[in-house]
């Protein structure tokens, strides 16, 4: 039960991120955007880890990899 309300919750925070980019609320580079994809791939990732699924702790690991350098770069000001 445990691990699944955790995927749950990493899918709710990816899918609100991804929602959130389509209809122009947050942008890619929006601190708020790489917040909610990284913690939700890294609840996802764990979960992957648990059941022993190598091509989601792949995916996962490498999307959360990939939510972090923006969160250290500065937006533009426009």
């Amino acid at each position: 039960m445990f691990y699944q309300l955790m995927s749950v919750t990493g899918a709710v925070l990816v899918l609100v991120a991804f929602a959130c980019l389509q209809t122009g609320k947050l942008d890619r580079r929006d601190r708020w955007f790489n917040i909610l994809n990284f913690v939700g791939s890294m609840l996802l990732g764990f979960v992957a880890v648990h059941d022993r699924r190598w091509g989601f702790i792949g995916l996962e690991f490498i999307w959360a990899a990939l939510s972090v350098p923006p969160l250290f770069h500065r937006k533009a000001a426009s």
